[in-house]
């Protein structure tokens, strides 16, 4: 089993990595710091039928993005995953005082750059009849995230391609879902307070600090929700939009009728009609 790991040298990326070597499969782990990703890879040690690629790549260059699936073609046969899991926290502050190349460059690596991955890497999982992409969503996907609207447009856009992808990808047994991971004591979060509250606000200026104090969504709960979707395990799971923390995806495998007729734990519009409102729509 081969996996393909963005953003794979440092926090979850690296946790992500550790966890798939553990439970046998081959790695190409792609992330823009070349020794940071060398240390990761030396880490992992050596183990029977298990191989370990790396790939340096700036997620904000096309060319570079152009180039990861040619390159993984070379060192694997087939690919049964793909884990989009680089971000960046881009632009930060009213939507209206961003630097407008900061926000082009969030979507570009938040949201376009792991699109592209997925169309590039859709048609060589169709040759081999099967695969699992997998797509990792943040805050601001499900709701507004005041002064982080580029990355939560980013992320926004992701889950519902994901929700198109997945419908397209259905009759080729290919499953395609986003994965939700919670707050995480990550480089991201520790950006949040280096910015400040002024420029992040209140809310979300606290809850980073509180999460690098106490700790917050465990990136192992992450990483086993990542292996569950990768492996047969979540066979008939697709198309949504999980919370590693909240959810309880372990047991999704005994529901799939239901969950297959209904459109939860997707991006949906709420009707009036859906909060009671009888004066909101017909």
């Amino acid at each position: 089993m081969n996996a393909l790991i963005t953003g794979a040298s440092r926090g979850l990326g690296k946790t992500l990595a550790e966890h798939f070597w553990r439970e046998g499969w081959s790695l190409i782990l792609l992330a823009r710091g070349e020794q940071a990703l060398s240390e990761v890879a030396r880490s992992l040690g050596e183990r029977v039928g298990q191989s370990v690629h790396t790939f340096v790549a700036d997620l904000t260059c096309p060319r570079d993005v152009e180039r990861i699936v040619t390159t993984a073609k070379s060192r694997v046969p087939h690919l049964d995953a793909l884990i989009n899991n680089a971000g960046i926290q881009g632009a930060v502050g009213p939507a209206w005082e961003n630097n407008w190349d900061e926000w082009q460059e969030t979507l570009q690596v938040d949201l376009l750059a792991p699109v592209a991955l997925c169309l590039q890497v859709a048609p060589w999982m169709i040759q081999s009849g099967s695969g699992s992409i997998i797509n990792l969503s943040g805050g601001g996907a499900t709701g507004p995230r005041a002064n982080f609207s580029a990355y939560a447009t980013a992320k926004a856009g992701l889950v519902r391609f994901s929700e198109t992808l997945a419908e397209e990808l259905k009759p080729h047994n290919i499953r395609v879902n986003c994965i939700a991971p919670g707050a995480m004591r990550t480089a991201m979060l520790e950006d949040v307070v280096a910015k400040g509250e002024a420029a992040t606000g209140k809310k979300e200026y606290e809850t980073a600090v509180r999460v690098l104090r106490e700790g917050g969504a465990p990136m192992q709960r992450v990483a086993d929700l990542a292996l569950f979707l990768a492996s047969d395990a979540s066979h008939g799971i697709t198309g949504r939009l999980i919370s590693a923390v909240w959810d309880t995806w372990e047991q999704w495998p005994e529901h799939l009728d239901a969950l297959e007729a209904s459109d939860a734990y997707t991006l949906r519009r709420i009707a009036g009609r859906d909060r009671g409102f009888a004066w909101g729509d017909r």
